[in-house]
């Protein structure tokens, strides 16, 4: 069985640099955050390439390195913004909790909104409701309802007209 030189490593980090980006890009969801892990992983290759290891699979090897840094940034800034949350939260203690008139006012229109999708016709309250509330494109609606994506297009601008209109003379 052959093995390269940990030499090979960084004519193959080269060879493969832009596979390798692109992976990390997904990884990472940022090219510039990628680059930068990419970085890191050369100078992890030059410190193993110091120390003589022989590594089969040059390839694989450039992106398991590559993998494991990734992950470790992503836990990084995942430990950053949790402390940053913890360090924002920490000056003052606000109450969850919405004002009682401000909870009476969303209650009140909720009942409009409500008694507004009670009239819509089925398929019109259907589509909003599997859009909005269940987050559901155009085209899974149009194929649960058996219609067109134009229609389901149709529906939801009609239902949204409707309690557009409903709230303002209801509520005014």
């Amino acid at each position: 069985m052959l093995t390269s030189p940990v030499s090979g490593l960084l004519a193959s980090f080269q060879e493969h640099y832009d596979d390798l980006l692109q992976f990390l890009t997904r990884r990472m969801s940022d090219r510039q955050r990628a680059a930068d892990v990419a970085q890191e992983t050369y100078l992890k290759l030059v410190k193993i390439d110091e120390q003589a290891v022989p590594v089969l699979h040059a390839r694989s090897f450039i992106f398991r390195v590559a993998g494991n840094l990734a992950i470790d940034a992503l836990r990084r800034e995942q430990r950053i913004a949790a402390s940053h949350e913890d360090s924002d939260s920490t000056g003052e203690v606000v109450c969850p909790a919405p004002a009682p008139e401000a909870t009476l006012l969303a209650r009140e229109r909720l009942q409009i909104l409500d008694e507004a999708l009670l009239q819509l016709p089925g398929n019109a309250r259907q589509a909003l409701l599997l859009n909005r509330v269940e987050g559901l494109t155009q085209a899974q609606i149009a194929q649960r309802l058996g219609v067109s994506e134009s229609m389901v297009a149709k529906y939801i601008g009609q239902a949204l007209r409707h309690c557009r209109d409903w709230l303002k003379h209801n509520h005014d």
